[in-house]
């Protein structure tokens, strides 16, 4: 049964007489199962009534009858929880967790379930339209509610719907494309779920373009901005400083944990364009002395530092000079407990702090580098640039517009890759 075919359809007495229409269905949410339908909206004269569905004697998209003669004159209130699918849902847009993308609902089927009615699948085709009249084709492509997070914009719903479990699903540059495309109150929806994982929501700002980013730190509060930042990587946390009104700027530094504001004014100290602008300052070094086993224990229990930076190990002197750098492979591949300036490379690729962010490019690309130190004058580790970085502030603006490539479908009797999966491996020596 379909909404479209239940809205405005006469909503009739035991007897036959209309007592009124049908203005809306009221569903109640269910968790990750289906919403139950718990009743109707109807319209008697000039009032929007609650009709539970317990009094419907028959629904169907041809006939709405009640089982007596009675309704509830009472104007309707929604309640905490409720869901109204022609008001919430009917062309208003959802996001579609599959394919991470705002798609529009322009029907609602709801079909009989063992204790009732309950939201089964949304239509998101757009209808035809043929001389001004709506036409459907037949079969109605519906695809499965729970394949979907509405965005409701009912503030008493939010804590029903469980803070947007299937959101979770995503990665942050997904949820990052969904607030560049939402309207602004689609964007606050998705903002007031995603905040309640401090690491999510500082993963989407570090993922968002720089407008739609402030637009939305314009919205929050000194001390909101600060928390946002506070859980950034330092160089993104620099640059979403740099790019506040200057009015906010010192307010938010001044609120942010000592730590992090030592490593933004650092990162500030550089032009935004050069090696030192566009560095971490979080990375990993130990003493040219330590053993193999004791840098891979220093990696492993690195949770707090980007997994780029733990490409590579830093051996550095008592001093802090960076003597040598080893990759996590040559780490792997070496005997635990060889000493570590053993197996570095004692004349690393390294820049200064000033070195243009094209020049690093280069520099990477010629040496297939994942990461490249950056040292001052008498060689101090100050920060690792990772290919990320290069790669986020090389890529031309016009590009990150480009709608990214469709996934590889995958043929539904393909076999999947963890059954009856033969492993070769190389022969012993």
């Amino acid at each position: 049964m379909h909404l479209s075919a239940l809205l405005a359809r006469q909503l009739l007495s035991p007897s036959g007489e209309g007592i009124g229409k049908v203005d809306d269905v009221i569903v109640r949410l269910n968790g990750g199962d289906y919403p139950i339908v718990r009743g109707l909206v109807a319209k008697v004269g000039r009032r929007r009534v609650f009709v539970p569905i317990g009094r419907v004697a028959e629904l169907s998209e041809q006939r709405v009858a009640l089982a007596k003669a009675k309704v509830d004159l009472r104007s309707f209130e929604r309640r905490d929880g409720e869901v109204l699918l022609r008001e919430d849902i009917l062309g208003h847009r959802l996001i579609d967790v599959a394919d991470a993308e705002l798609v529009r609902a322009w029907d609602v089927e709801l079909r009989s379930a063992g204790e009732g009615w309950v939201v089964s699948c949304l239509d998101t085709r757009r209808p035809a339209r043929l001389l001004g009249l709506v036409r459907r084709s037949s079969g109605h492509p519906c695809q499965d509610w729970k394949a979907f997070e509405p965005l409701i914009g009912h503030a008493q719903s939010v804590r029903i719907r469980a803070g947007f479990g299937r959101l979770g699903r995503l990665k942050p540059a997904q949820i990052a494309d969904l607030l560049e495309d939402a309207s602004r109150t689609e964007g606050e929806e998705i903002l007031d779920a995603v905040h309640a994982d401090p690491e999510l929501e500082a993963d989407v700002f570090e993922e968002l373009d720089p407008d739609t980013a402030n637009r939305l730190l314009g919205d929050k509060t000194d001390a909101e901005v600060a928390d946002v930042i506070a859980h950034m990587r330092a160089d993104d946390a620099a640059d979403a400083l740099a790019d506040l009104p200057q009015s906010r700027r010192q307010k938010v530094l001044d609120l942010l944990p000592l730590g992090a504001r030592t490593k933004v004014l650092t990162l500030l100290g550089f032009n935004a364009t050069s090696a030192g602008g566009i560095m971490g300052v979080d990375f990993l070094a130990a003493p040219g002395n330590a053993t193999v086993g004791e840098a891979l224990r220093r990696i492993r229990l690195a949770e707090n530092v980007q997994p780029e930076a733990l490409m590579t190990m830093h051996a550095v002197d008592p001093a802090g000079r960076l003597i040598g750098t080893v990759t996590v492979i040559g780490l792997l591949q070496a005997d635990p407990e060889a000493c570590l300036i053993d197996v570095i490379d004692a004349d690393p690729v390294r820049v200064a702090a000033g070195t243009d962010v094209v020049d690093v490019t280069l520099l990477m690309a010629d040496y297939n580098l994942m990461t490249v130190p950056v040292v001052d004058a008498r060689n101090h580790l100050l920060g690792v640039v990772t290919v990320d970085d290069v790669l986020e502030a090389t890529i031309p603006e016009d590009w990150r517009r480009r709608e990214p490539p469709a996934r590889p479908e995958q043929a539904e009797d393909q076999q999947a890759p963890d059954e009856d999966l033969t492993i070769i491996s190389a022969p012993e020596r």
